[in-house]
């Protein structure tokens, strides 16, 4: 949830106000903790009387302690606050009894009542989570809420309540709820009572709905130069894929569905993982011991530990690799540095719909680049804020055809929110000035600097150079020498380097034992792994290389070579990718400013997808549109 700031904000665990039953609100803002009171997760569970009623200050925390000071009773644990609008039922802490909780679409003739439930989809200001608020009063044209996290501010003096919305019947005698702060539609609202008339169903969730689907267009491109080659991005791409096409192998007619249940299953794991990375990086920061499990130089560490203190909210784009089955969803890492496939799935696989004449379901990577744009003026915004003239940035990438297009079509997303930016092709014409600084060039000074390199190979120089393996030549500008200048501010943030290390995975699995999302990995094989199979990964391995699969019988199934073999290695429990047709078939999410903003899919005949592995059309049917062609590939 991104809650809008403002002059009269109250610090963390502030009281806002008492609603009625004399339940206090506390503001919910983040980033004014004080971490030396709250130093772990743990510590922002919140129980009353002995009973959880969920994370400080966060809205669905509020109305589950609302409720259970109030009426004795609580509601289950939810992912997002609009899960609530799928419960059936609240429990009554006294005896552990159910009592039936009914869900009213917006729009219902069953009028909303005190104690109940008010519930926001995802969207605007609540984003990815949805809301939820207790319905406190209720008029005839108004209706007054309490609540958590939709502002940071003091409610009105004197009031029981943090707002109110205008409420109307039409002409049909329907109920409708006017959101007129956030941007965001009202679900519906949850009411306590035996009676179900007009209540929403629950649709119950079927496994199949997670299946991912094989289909091929019914026609053929009208024209076979289905790329703008005018555009330097897709130039590029075409360059690289050596003509217009989006597989390099293979039928180029055939794609893959998911049903928006699949979809929203994804959207709700990306959000609650990078929460979860963010913490795990926190809770390693503060815990030297952890350190040496990462094989960074001891010297880097304060520079991680300053850029965490400094941009811990500016984390700009990453990309979850996603294992997707009928037996659940799981992350196999988080490619929070120097991810690929952008364009992919951004651009290309929308332009090939429009050239095979696919129109069924919507593309999977529709909003990606304009989440990058409105994600890069969110920097530019923060920057002229001090600083009124225009933002520039460099734009570094090396002498790779698959570097060349990512960064162009970058560099697109940032000119459309108003950067200026500099394409700067490995360090040539790079000149040190005289008071230390960089240009390029052209003589601008580099400032910022968007990069396609890892911070890895960076440095994998610097410990060349500390371990005195070759003799450096210091006129000779490498790339450690851009990315750690003193002067130079890099996006992503130095810290991105930790959750794109794989040994960040055993320590997420001690964190969140529980997830359902997380696959159980360790620093050393252990027997419970040699049970079920394992996966091994060198700590900072890219592309796929160096990775080997064992089954239960200790029998390796896969396994791929590479540069990473001297790396120390995890150990990931072996969740295997689903295959379809003569493909292995993966999932990735795109997170921007810790949200779902695209997918696509990575895709190769073998278990484990390389950098040489194809990115496949990948289109967002509805449910039922999913389960009709689930039942048709079944009785083929």
């Amino acid at each position: 949830m991104s809650v809008k700031h403002s002059s009269e904000d109250l610090p963390f665990g502030a009281v806002q106000g008492i609603a009625s039953g004399n339940v206090p609100a506390y503001c919910c803002d983040y980033d004014t903790v004080d971490e030396t009171r709250l130093t772990n997760r743990e510590a922002f569970r919140h129980y009353e009387n002995g009973i959880y009623t969920g994370y400080k200050w966060q809205c669905v925390e509020f109305a589950r302690r609302w409720l259970l000071i109030n009426t004795g009773c609580v509601f289950d644990d939810v992912a997002m606050a609009y899960d609530i609008f799928n419960l059936e039922s609240l429990k009554r802490v006294q005896d552990g009894k159910r009592l039936p909780l009914m869900s009213y679409k917006n729009g219902s003739p069953i009028e909303p009542e005190v104690g109940g439930m008010l519930i926001w989809q995802e969207g605007g200001e609540f984003a990815v989570t949805g809301h939820v608020a207790i319905i406190v009063g209720v008029e005839k044209n108004r209706l007054y809420i309490a609540e958590q996290n939709a502002s940071f501010s003091a409610w009105p003096a004197g009031m029981d309540y943090s707002r109110s919305l205008p409420i109307h019947k039409d002409e049909q005698g329907n109920v409708w709820v006017e959101e007129e702060e956030h941007g965001t539609p009202v679900l519906g609202w949850m009411l306590q009572k035996n009676d179900t008339s007009y209540s929403q169903p629950t649709a119950p969730f079927t496994p199949s709905k997670l299946k991912i689907l094989s289909q091929t267009a019914s026609s053929q491109p009208s024209q076979s130069d289905w790329l703008d080659v005018n555009d330097n991005a897709e130039n590029a791409y075409v360059h690289m894929m050596d003509g217009h096409r989006m597989k390099c192998s293979g039928d180029q007619s055939q794609f893959y569905i998911m049903s928006t249940s699949a979809q929203r299953a994804v959207r709700r794991a990306t959000a609650e993982l990078h929460s979860q990375f963010l913490f795990a990086v926190d809770h390693v920061l503060k815990r030297p011991e952890t350190w040496s499990a990462f094989n960074i130089p001891e010297a880097v560490w304060p520079k991680i530990q300053q850029s965490w203190n400094n941009r811990r909210n500016e984390v700009m784009t990453g990309r979850f690799d996603f294992c997707l089955t009928e037996m659940g969803l799981k992350c196999y890492e988080y490619n929070a540095d120097s991810a690929s496939c952008y364009m992919e799935a951004g651009r290309i696989q929308g332009k090939w719909a429009e050239a095979f004449n696919v129109k069924l379901g919507v593309d999977s990577g529709g909003e990606l680049f304009e989440g990058l744009v409105k994600a890069w003026k969110r920097i530019r915004d923060e920057v002229t804020e001090h600083d009124q003239s225009p933002l520039h940035i460099h734009i570094l990438y090396d002498n790779d055809l698959e570097e060349a297009y990512h960064a162009k079509f970058m560099a697109q997303a940032m000119e459309k929110a108003g950067i200026i930016t500099h394409m700067q092709l490995g360090f040539k014409g790079i000149k040190r000035n005289s008071d230390g600084g960089l240009s390029d060039k052209n003589g601008v000074a580099i400032r910022r600097v968007w990069k396609t390199w890892a911070w890895e190979t960076a440095l994998d120089q610097l410990r060349s150079e500390l371990a005195n393996e070759s003799k450096q030549n210091t006129s000779s500008l490498r790339l450690v020498d851009v990315l750690l200048h003193d002067n130079i501010m890099v996006h992503e943030p130095l810290w991105t380097l930790l959750p794109s290390n794989k040994a960040i995975l055993p320590i997420l699995w001690e964190l969140f034992p529980d997830s359902p999302y997380l696959l159980e990995s360790t620093m050393q094989l252990t027997d419970s792994l040699k049970q079920q199979g394992y996966v091994s990964k060198p700590i900072a391995g890219r592309c796929g290389s160096n990775i080997s699969i064992v089954d239960a019988q200790a029998n390796e199934i896969a396994g791929t070579s590479g540069q990473f073999a001297d790396q120390n290695q995890i150990y990931q429990a072996f969740f295997p990718l689903p295959l379809i047709g003569n493909q292995y078939v993966q999932i990735c999410s795109f997170c921007v400013h810790g949200s779902m903003h695209g997918l696509c899919t990575r895709i190769d005949p073998k278990p484990v997808v390389t950098s040489s592995s194809d990115v496949a059309p990948l289109r967002i049917v509805s449910d039922d549109e999913h389960g009709e062609f689930l039942v048709s590939s079944i009785n083929n």
